[in-house]
């Protein structure tokens, strides 16, 4: 009943359709004024027509008709100019539209987030990787601490006596005198059937007593 005396509520036009409306309109009036731009140039032939049959009346009908056809048509392009600020103005508020959904979507999520991650889990969560990572460090500083007789060794001495003996190996290669390697003698080819004499071992002391005895066993 409410609707009847008071009518359909009206719906906002959405920018797409107005878009599209104003689209719809730039295009007639187009064609409108195409249609005027030819009605005036037709004019314009019939006036000269009517001027070689010195008619001038008719020319002058003719003169008339365009300038109302030009008036409608400079009315038709201040209405295009109309259309394309609107739409202009129209395409601008949509992405200005669009941005601020954008950033209220943005907002929103973000929001939802910060309410997800509390601040006090986040420290907690902070500490116990401080302490597990602290826990981490005196396990390998334990390992690594010698143990036994090893952790009796002084570092220092034992640096000291390295130096030495690096100081001493240094010394005794430059006391060293340099060697020269002799070259090797060439080696003689006997004659061919001739091998050479190879000189018999001599006897030791020890051995001819042997021989002796050996010698007296046997008589």
């Amino acid at each position: 009943m409410f609707n009847r005396l008071l009518g359909k509520p009206k719906q906002e036009p959405n920018a797409l359709t107005s878009l599209d409306k104003l689209h719809e309109t730039l295009e007639m009036l187009e064609k409108k004024e195409k249609v005027l731009l030819k009605k005036a140039s037709a004019e314009v032939e019939k006036a000269k027509e009517f001027t070689k049959a010195k008619n001038k009346r008719a020319a002058i009908q003719c003169l008339k008709r365009k300038r109302l056809y030009e008036q409608q048509i400079e009315q038709l392009g201040n209405f295009q100019l109309r259309i394309h600020d609107q739409m202009i103005m129209l395409e601008g508020a949509k992405a200005t539209t669009e941005t601020v959904d954008a950033l209220r979507s943005g907002a929103s999520a973000m929001k939802a987030m910060q309410k997800a991650t509390n601040i006090d889990d986040v420290d907690k969560t902070m500490d116990e990787i401080n302490e597990q990572t602290e826990n981490m460090k005196q396990i390998q500083e334990a390992l690594s601490t010698p143990i036994g007789a090893a952790a009796d060794f002084d570092e220092d001495e034992l640096e000291a006596e390295l130096e030495e003996l690096e100081g001493a190996e240094l010394e005794e290669q430059l006391l060293q005198p340099a060697t020269t390697t002799p070259a090797p003698a060439a080696a003689v080819q006997a004659p061919a059937g001739r091998q050479p004499a190879h000189n018999a071992p001599k006897r030791t002391a020890e051995e001819d007593e042997l021989a002796a005895l050996q010698a007296e066993m046997a008589l």
